[in-house]
């Protein structure tokens, strides 16, 4: 089947957050911001903005009822700057008048006067001054002071990937309704309703039962809407409790652009020690973050990027530390990955370059050390599948039966201007929250006397298909056709206390709650249609495509007549159940435990060929073998696969952040000076297989996640693209700094190293 929104969507149709038609006496948010990115405040005049036509208010930190605080992990970050500003388009005022033109229009003629103050924006500046986020952390296993002397190969160096855009198509938004005795109803578009309900609540000095967050759906989101949706929504409630009336606040692109925060950009020191037969004995790394003003996420994204610190691969000696670094940059937040790439990253580029140093190829280096069913992560969790074999070996049967090797090398010694390259990628990425309380889901189901079910969940539908996913779990369950399933917006009252639709976790999640409450229902019908048919007590009976089943034979009860007689029998036709994943546990102290409930696997081979003359290059084909278990949706699934492949490529050859050197203004604040991946982006041939099932785990249906490993095979474009570069010349010698744009590509074949 097809996502269930596809139709709304193809027809223009869908509500997003700007859709909805408000009353007439709505208020329009704009925001005032920092212009500077560190500073304080001088001198802030609203008067003669105030009595400008139209403008209802003029909010400023001091309107606030209860905290101006709306961090999350650490309490660090202001609604609205009071004294000091931290960053460019840190929020100083709201501004309310009855048009966005108007709203707009008034924050220009506020008078902010600010004094600069020095700014750091680079996370190793940051280290040297003591502008630290929180302490770091060490994950280790083994010795590696002692494993360095058993080495025969080291090689030691530095690798720095870049932010990353979320781009997501509907921009950040949200708008507030006042309700009866004091209550207030945002629609918001955001990962995380309860968490703005949390913080509104916090914001506004109301207890949470008086603020009702809703979401119908989000127009992409990436880990961009998890923490960072939350203030626009704040803003747009405290509108309303100042004012009594509606407010609506979105964001145009430019805003968005540049007052938002990025994928954390790391730089790293690396040290991999290896015997040479290609076996990693140690391996040492240590990640500067990026965190910008506040912590955001960044701890949590840090955590799991020392989480990923050995990917796909088993090291016995393993020290990897992070650092999170406060800059003056906007808070960076969550991206699809949420920390894994980057540790990725930085590995594939050590293991490359040891793959020079040896003089062999990094995929016999990659193929030694995979992981293997029992070994342990530096964490202390053994991996407990042998997907990451298997998907390696089905993508090297593909490489070694199309003869990829003789071919290519065939293809780069009778061409001179153009080179290709090729890589492998294996991606392991564990899944769940790492913050154990987080593993937490609930569902509310409820079958109506014409037979329809509806269902209420804590999972956002932001495109990737969740809802389309829930309501299967629903139609499997009950053994009834999927039409008869609506899945509900996601609202706090019905919802109570979710976790945010991230982690790649909500379907497992969510899903295995709406299977609990769906049998929990079930069982009550299935007892009703035995006892109404006069089946012994033992009998086996079932619901199999809307028909009751005894022992394996059809009856004459049918779904709908079933319900409608369960109903006149006053047989509760509703459930309410909660669902935490199980085996989850961990120790900060230690550093040591089993932090997630499974792992997802996969291989991705990427070919490229590369213009030497211009420095510009194709990619010709990543051919995928990717572990989703036993998939729902198999078109769901692939589409996330295809999704998360194009923007993992965008990140490591496209996507480039650029700052003012004097005023860390972003300079790429546009889609004329941002660049993303198009369709002349995209491979000439993508071509995923889906690995077969062989083991059990905790997803729902025994189905894998599914959201973010795919993002991690693109990495694989990067290290394609620079063996084409060695074939062009081996003499050349690359500095590891992601995005390998044209233009590095071209002034790196200009220049040995």
């Amino acid at each position: 089947m097809k996502h269930q929104d596809a139709m709304l969507h193809v027809r223009g149709v869908s509500l997003f957050v700007d859709d909805f038609k408000l009353p007439k006496n709505l208020l329009h948010a704009a925001v005032l911001v920092s212009p500077v990115s560190h500073g304080t405040i001088e001198k802030l005049e609203t008067g003669a903005a105030l009595a400008r036509p139209g403008v209802e208010m003029i909010i400023t930190a001091k309107d606030i009822p209860g905290k101006n605080q709306i961090g999350s992990i650490i309490k660090d970050e202001l609604l609205l700057a009071e004294k000091e500003l931290y960053f460019i388009g840190q929020p100083v005022a709201v501004v309310l008048a009855d048009t966005p033109e108007k709203a707009r229009a008034a924050v220009k003629a506020i008078e902010l006067e600010t004094s600069e103050l020095p700014s750091v924006v680079e996370p190793r500046k940051a280290f040297e001054k003591g502008m630290l986020l929180a302490p770091p952390r060490t994950f280790s296993m083994g010795n590696t002071a002692e494993a360095w002397g058993r080495c025969d190969c080291i090689v030691a160096g530095r690798s720095d990937s870049g932010g990353q855009e979320h781009l997501y198509l509907e921009t950040q938004g949200a708008f507030a309704i006042p309700m009866e005795n004091g209550c207030i109803r945002i629609t918001s578009g955001t990962q995380g309703p309860t968490f703005v309900q949390r913080v509104a609540a916090r914001v506004l000095k109301l207890p949470m039962n008086k603020i009702e967050v809703d979401v119908g759906r989000l127009g992409g989101a990436f880990g961009g809407k998890e923490d960072q949706a939350t203030p626009w929504a704040v803003m747009s409630a405290l509108g309303v409790q100042l004012t009594g009336k509606p407010v609506k606040l979105v964001l145009n692109r430019n805003e968005d652009l540049t007052w938002t925060g990025k994928r954390h950009p790391y730089s790293s020191d690396f040290k991999l020690g290896l015997l040479n037969d290609g076996t990693i004995m140690a391996w040492e790394v240590t990640y500067y973050q990026n965190g910008g003003a506040a912590s955001d996420l960044s701890t949590a994204i840090l955590e799991r990027t020392l989480f990923h610190s050995t990917n796909a691969y088993f090291i016995p000696n393993v020290k990897a530390t992070g650092i999170s670094c406060r800059t003056n940059l906007p808070p960076n937040t969550a991206f699809r990955g949420f920390g894994a790439p980057q540790a990725m990253y930085v590995l594939e580029s050590a293991i490359y370059k040891a793959s020079r140093e040896m003089g062999i190829s990094p995929i016999e280096i990659q193929e030694k050390n995979l992981l293997k069913k029992g070994d342990i992560f530096p964490f202390g969790m053994r991996y407990e599948g042998n997907e990451i074999k298997r998907s390696w070996s089905k993508a090297f049967e593909m490489y070694r039966a199309e003869n990829t090797e003789g071919r290519i090398r065939d293809f780069n010694s009778s061409n001179v201007m153009f080179k290709k390259g090729i890589s492998f990628m294996p991606v392991c990425f564990g899944i769940s929250f790492t913050h154990i309380s987080m593993n937490q889901a609930n569902a509310l189901v409820h079958v109506y006397t014409d037979g329809s079910v509806g269902i209420s969940t804590g999972a956002v539908e932001m495109g990737q298909g969740v809802n389309t996913k829930i309501a299967q779990v629903a139609a499997r369950t009950f053994g009834i056709d999927l039409f008869r399933i609506k899945v509900e917006s996601t609202n706090t009252t019905r919802s109570a206390n979710t976790s945010p639709t991230a982690a790649s976790s909500a379907a497992d999640m969510n899903g295995n709650a709406v299977r609990i409450a769906c049998d929990n229902i079930l069982r009550r019908l299935l007892a009703f249609a035995g006892k109404h048919l006069g089946a012994p007590p033992d009998s086996g009976v079932d619901l199999v495509h809307e028909k009751v089943i005894i022992e394996g034979k059809k009856t004459r009860l049918a779904w709908n007549e079933l319900i409608g007689l369960a109903y006149l029998a006053r047989v509760n036709l509703s459930s309410q159940a909660h669902y935490a994943t199980p085996g989850l546990h961990f120790n900060k102290t230690s550093e040591k435990g089993r932090p997630f409930s499974y792992h997802v696997a996969g291989t991705a081979v990427t070919e490229i060929t590369l213009d030497r003359l211009r420095g510009i290059f194709s990619i010709d084909s990543v051919k995928i073998v990717h572990d989703c278990g036993e998939s729902i949706n198999h078109l769901v699934d692939r589409g996330q696969v295809e999704g998360g492949l194009l923007q993992g490529i965008g990140w490591v050859t496209l996507e480039e952040l650029k700052y003012h050197p004097e005023t860390d203004a972003l300079l790429s604040d546009s889609l004329a000076t941002y660049k993303i991946p198009d369709i002349h982006s995209t491979p000439g041939e993508v071509d995923i297989k889906f690995l077969e099932c062989h083991s059990d785990n905790a997803g729902i249906y025994n189905s894998k996640a599914v959201g973010e490993p795919p993002f991690m095979y693109g990495i694989g474009t990067y290290f394609a693209i620079l063996e084409a570069v060695r074939a062009c010349d081996p003499e050349i010698r690359p500095v590891y700094s992601a995005p390998l744009t044209n233009e590095k590509i071209l002034l790196l074949l200009q220049k040995k190293r």
